[in-house]
């Protein structure tokens, strides 16, 4: 393949944002924690008894168990869903050693931020739920901007770090705030189109550069919906690290996206990506 050498040139300086879905967390074969909606919502079942009509679903289903529940319990499946340590593997730690300006988080677990732990000069974003946070109006009703320690900061700390993460969907770590039950979308999804739900230093971050799809698929409508409007703006190239066949929904979001499909496993270009000419 090609452009996988200008990919790792783009990666190592700074012109591709690093989209990182929840397959990176399979990099090395199944692990302790979900690894995908799919996962996260046969771990809720297992649970939890669910009426048909959600199961396999994850964002119905968290609903529904906050429904019928509480937000608390949410919270306390989430936690355990995510409680295993992870380590990070070869890909979080190529991200970490590239620090890139932009580098988008999009699962729950917090497996980049240890990889960057010791690191100096990064911090994260990530999207808040409505439980719990300010009025309307207040930028946190949207979003939390961290340090490197997890403590919140003002947005405008952000100008100083040489590396953002965000985290669209939140984390389950430190505080359990995060987006995945249905009521929690419905309220980004009324303005994500004219992107008031995106934080201005990633609108800021995002623009002139391409992004650059690690363990993502675009089989959900909420994920298309995410990495279109995360994108938005945005000048590309685009690419997709995608093994296997997509289905309809994904290529036809590949196509409208511009975006360049790599058909291979993950696993089989970590090295090339990280600059080794295999």
């Amino acid at each position: 393949m090609p452009m996988l050498p200008q990919i790792a040139d783009g990666l190592a300086e700074g012109r591709l944002v690093p989209f990182l879905g929840p397959g990176v967390l399979s990099l090395d074969g199944p692990g302790p924690v979900p690894d995908s909606p799919q996962a996260l919502a046969a771990f809720f079942a297992a649970r939890v008894a669910l009426p048909r009509r959600v199961r396999g679903n994850v964002w119905a289903t968290a609903q529904y168990i906050e429904g019928a529940r509480h937000r608390q319990t949410v919270r306390a499946l989430m936690r355990e869903a995510f409680a295993p340590p992870l380590r990070p593997n070869a890909l979080h730690r190529l991200v970490a050693r590239a620090r890139p300006p932009l580098v988008v988080s999009a699962w729950y677990d917090r497996t980049l931020e240890t990889a960057l732990a010791g690191s100096v000069g990064w911090g994260s974003v990530a999207g808040t739920s409505r439980h719990g946070v300010g009025p309307a109006g207040c930028p946190s009703w949207w979003w939390k901007t961290r340090d490197a320690a997890g403590r919140a900061v003002p947005d405008e700390v952000s100008d100083t770090w040489s590396t953002l993460v965000y985290r669209p969907h939140g984390a389950v770590e430190p505080d359990a705030d995060m987006l995945v039950s249905d009521s929690d979308y419905v309220e980004v999804l009324t303005e994500i189109d004219i992107q008031t739900p995106i934080p201005p230093m990633v609108k800021e971050r995002r623009t002139g550069r391409g992004f650059l799809f690690l363990g993502c698929r675009f089989d959900d409508q909420m994920l298309r919906i995410f990495a279109r409007q995360i994108m938005k703006r945005s000048q590309g190239p685009h690419y997709a690290v995608l093994d296997g066949a997509p289905t309809r929904n994904e290529a036809r979001f590949l196509t409208e996206q511009g975006i360049t499909r790599i058909d291979a496993p993950l696993a089989d270009l970590v090295p090339v990506l990280a600059g080794e000419r295999v």
